[in-house]
């Protein structure tokens, strides 16, 4: 099969968009769909990198560019040129949409917190370029105008909305970066017999789970969860485009989920 991700494709006119997804309609060929994607696919990235800064920092931007392809995609197959917008700006709307309900599905947070999560950050940004340094914690308050106590507290919200890795470094008083697990006091749930064995159960079932998966979504979850390899080097290794991955990487998640679901109280309680 002849690999269409070597080359850069340029930008197409409105019209030569047009017309190519017009044949791609005609045809149902998968070569000018995947032409079509690759050419719109820097819509996807220069988007969800225009969002970055508004995502917590537990967000991985790989979930959106892959949740962004997903959008892309469907735009393509699902594009009316009657309704007047062109395949980009339908395309655009699409991408942009997912990528915000993404970061919704994503951020448990109330927009409180979060706003309080940018201002503490922009306020502490500020003070590192005026003194060459991150600032401590009653400076921050002075800054922002309120006690050192109540940044505290604000702090802490940001840190209990934060649900996913404790590998996260956070900022301490003594202006040195840490783990949030070492700001966690240890209870060594590991020694609870019971906690032990929930976490083993847990791990048979998403064993047993990851095994049933189809051979192509296996390769797939290993070379980007444990590889730690991009969607484009991903096809380059398994002979198919980037938008294909996104699809096989898409199946292979709805297929856990539903394989888990029975067991969500489970993997909440050692997570």
């Amino acid at each position: 099969m002849q690999q269409v991700t070597s080359k850069p494709h340029r930008r197409l006119s409105s019209e030569d968009a047009l017309a190519l997804w017009k044949e791609y309609r005609r045809t149902e060929d998968r070569a000018l769909r995947d032409r079509l994607v690759l050419t719109f696919a820097p819509l996807v990235k220069y988007i969800v990198y225009k969002k970055v800064r508004e995502m917590p920092a537990r967000c991985e931007v790989e979930d959106f560019i892959s949740c962004g392809l997903e959008a892309l995609i469907q735009s393509i197959d699902r594009y009316d040129p009657v309704k007047g917008a062109t395949l980009e700006q339908y395309a655009w709307t699409r991408i942009h949409g997912a990528v915000l309900d993404e970061l919704r599905r994503q951020d448990w947070a109330p927009r409180s917190v979060r706003r309080w999560e940018r201002d503490m950050e922009k306020a502490a940004d500020e003070f590192t370029t005026l003194h060459g340094r991150r600032p401590k914690t009653e400076e921050l308050a002075a800054a922002m105008g309120v006690t050192a106590a109540e940044l505290r507290r604000k702090r802490d919200e940001v840190t209990q909305s934060d649900v996913t890795s404790l590998n996260t470094t956070v900022m301490s008083d003594d202006e040195t970066t840490i783990e949030r697990l070492d700001t966690i006091a240890s209870k060594d749930e590991r020694l609870d017999p019971i906690h032990m064995a929930a976490t083993d159960e847990a791990k048979t079932k998403f064993r047993a789970a990851f095994a049933r998966l189809p051979r192509r979504e296996r390769e797939v979850a290993v070379l980007l969860y444990v590889k730690n390899m991009t969607l484009a080097e991903i096809g380059d290794i398994l002979g198919v485009s980037e938008s294909r991955v996104c699809q096989i990487h898409g199946a292979m998640k709805k297929t856990l989920r539903a394989a888990l679901d029975a067991d969500e109280a489970l993997f909440k309680a050692v997570a």
